[in-house]
């Protein structure tokens, strides 16, 4: 193995340093904020530590975070939509997807063009016409339409992630299922689908991750209570906070780690898979 010079690793070492502080620091402030029972306002300190450590925040989260609003229902919402935000972009984009990096038909370039460019549009572009469908269909306010709308912003992702983990599986392990009188369908299902799996199940994270934290659009389509997630009401908080002054900011610090806990359990069961995957990619066409 090639040594590496002192001095080399202690730049090394001193720039990750760097890096880690500026990204630990955020998180450090909102658990300080979080813990901190002497806030009835904003600070207006800098503090490393809290003044006077209270669970009192997360006691009133837990209960009530924002107006009526029950953190139950807020959860449950969050969690319904974007789970089935995932699931609605992996389910639909599996079969596009496979076609995209398995067969060659009329328009493959330009449908593959046209899916890019929506990744790329920010979702503004498409909340008018969301908006007139799903009032179209009646359910613009539910739960249900907020699941599509997330949905179709994160399918374009899924669909171009999952073709590469298509691409990377070799042609010759479905050829010589069906050798042995395997269906398209069985091919896919017993050797191309297990294979790609791991890539499947970081774009379904990253769905999950888009619907779970986006909130400006959704409030364009939630008019009812019921209906606000976590991160509507991380933000509503945020503008009260910001607008009166009457919501102590420990609230906010104690939602926004709370708030957080799924993201992690989620990365921990992943991380490896993830890792993997940011490291080596996959060898598409």
């Amino acid at each position: 193995m090639r040594k590496i010079s002192i001095w080399r690793q202690l730049l090394t070492q001193l720039i990750l340093f760097v890096v880690g502080f500026f990204v630990i620091l955020p998180i450090w402030g909102i658990a300080r904020l979080a813990f901190d029972g002497s806030l009835h306002g904003r600070p207006v300190d800098f503090l490393l530590v809290p003044k006077q450590f209270s669970w009192v925040a997360f006691l009133k989260i837990f209960d009530r975070p924002y107006g009526t609003l029950e953190f139950s229902i807020i959860l449950r919402n969050s969690l319904v939509v974007s789970i089935g935000a995932a699931l609605i972009a992996l389910v639909l984009g599996l079969s596009l997807a496979y076609a995209f990096a398995r067969f060659r038909f009329p328009g493959r370039r330009v449908g593959l063009f046209i899916l890019l460019l929506t990744a790329v549009l920010p979702p503004v572009a498409f909340m008018i016409p969301l908006y007139v469908f799903l009032s179209l269909l009646g359910i613009r306010t539910s739960l249900l339409g907020l699941t599509i709308v997330y949905a179709v912003f994160a399918m374009p992702f899924c669909i171009w992630n999952m073709r590469a983990a298509f691409q990377s599986v070799s042609r010759e392990l479905e050829e010589s299922a069906y050798l042995d009188g395997a269906s398209n369908l069985v091919a896919f299902g017993a050797i191309t689908l297990p294979l790609a799996l791991p890539s499947i199940a970081v774009a379904g994270l990253i769905a999950f991750l888009m619907g779970y934290s986006e909130f400006a659009i959704g409030f364009f389509f939630v008019e009812k209570p019921n209906t606000v997630t976590m991160a509507m009401a991380v933000y509503s908080m945020v503008t009260s906070a910001y607008g009166n002054g009457s919501l102590p900011w420990s609230y906010l610090g104690s939602m926004a780690l709370i708030m957080s806990i799924p993201v992690v359990i989620i990365f921990i069961i992943f991380q490896r898979t993830l890792f993997e995957r940011l490291l080596f990619g996959g060898s598409g066409e």
